[in-house]
C-alpha cells in the first residue's frame, strides 16, 4: 500500500517540525551526493536552519569556487538580459518617436497646415473626418443647449410659483390689515362717541341715563319721571350716537 500524498505546510508542533528538518536535511545532503558522482556534477548546497545554524555540502571543489563560477554565470546573463532590454527599449523608442511625429503631423493637418505634402485622396479623407468631426460637435452642442434651457424654464416655474404664493399672502395680509383698521377705527368711534360726550348741566336722572349708555348698560330707568330727561338727552345726542344704538335706547 503506497503512503498517502503529504500536505505541505509549516508544522506547528516545535519538536516535530525540529525532527523533520533533521531527516530532510540528511536526505538532501544525500541527494546532493548523489548527483554529484551520478552525474559528475558540481553540487553546493547552503542550508540555514531556524535557529541560524549552517549547514553546506560542496563537491571536491571547494564552496568559493563554485560560489565563483556561480557569480561569473550570473553576471554574463545579467549582462545578456540588460542588453536584450536595451535593444527592446531603442526599438521601442524608435516607435514611439515615429508615432509622435505622426500624430503631430495630423494635428497641423486638423488645423490647416502642411496641406502641400498631402495627395487628393488624403485632402479627401481628411475633409471627411473634419465634416463627421463638427457634425458631433454641432449635435452635442444642440444638446447641451436643449438641456439648458429646459432647465431654465424648469427654474422659471419654480420662481413663478413662488412670486404667486408671495404675491397671494401678500393680498391676504393687506386685507388682513384693512380687517383689523376698520375693527379698530368702530372701536374708536365708539369710545369716542360715550365718553368724550360733551359737558352740560344736567339733572340727576340725565347723569344716570348718561352713565348707563358711556356703561354700555342696556337698560333705561323705566320710570315715567325720567323719560322726559332720557329722550330729551338722546334727542341732544343724536348726532354722535348711531342710529342702532340711538334705536335701541328709544325703546
Amino acid at each position: 500500500m503506497g503512503r498517502g500524498k503529504v500536505e505541505l505546510k509549516r508544522i506547528e508542533n516545535k519538536i516535530s517540525r525540529q525532527v523533520t528538518f533533521s531527516k530532510r536535511r540528511s536526505g538532501l545532503m544525500k541527494k546532493a551526493n548523489e548527483i554529484s558522482v551520478l552525474c559528475d556534477a558540481e553540487v553546493a548546497l547552503i542550508v540555514f536552519s531556524t535557529k541560524g545554524k549552517l549547514f553546506h555540502y560542496s563537491t571536491d571543489s571547494s564552496m568559493e569556487r563554485i560560489i565563483e563560477k556561480y557569480e561569473r554565470h550570473s553576471h554574463v546573463e545579467n549582462h545578456l538580459l540588460t542588453n536584450s532590454n536595451q535593444e527592446n527599449w531603442c526599438l521601442e523608442h524608435r516607435k514611439l518617436l515615429a508615432r509622435i511625429e505622426l500624430l503631430q503631423r495630423n494635428t497641423r493637418n486638423y488645423v490647416g497646415e502642411d496641406l502641400d505634402p498631402l495627395s487628393l485622396r488624403e485632402l479627401q479623407s481628411l475633409q471627411h473626418q473634419l465634416e463627421n468631426a463638427l457634425k458631433r460637435i454641432r449635435t452635442r452642442k444642440n444638446q447641451l443647449m436643449l438641456e439648458s434651457i429646459s432647465q431654465l424654464q424648469k427654474k422659471e416655474k419654480s420662481l413663478q410659483d413662488q412670486n404667486n404664493l408671495l404675491a397671494k399672502k401678500i393680498k391676504e395680509r393687506e386685507k388682513q390689515q384693512i380687517v383689523e383698521h376698520i375693527q379698530e377705527e368702530q372701536q374708536s368711534n365708539l369710545k369716542g362717541t360715550f365718553c368724550n360726550y360733551p359737558k352740560k348741566k344736567t339733572t340727576p336722572t340725565n347723569q344716570q341715563s348718561l352713565l348707563n349708555v358711556c356703561s354700555g348698560g342696556s337698560q333705561l330707568p323705566p320710570t315715567g319721571a325720567h323719560e322726559g330727561g332720557s329722550r330729551a338727552l338722546l334727542a341732544e345726542s343724536n348726532t354722535l350716537i348711531p342710529p342702532w344704538l340711538l334705536h335701541h335706547m328709544s325703546q
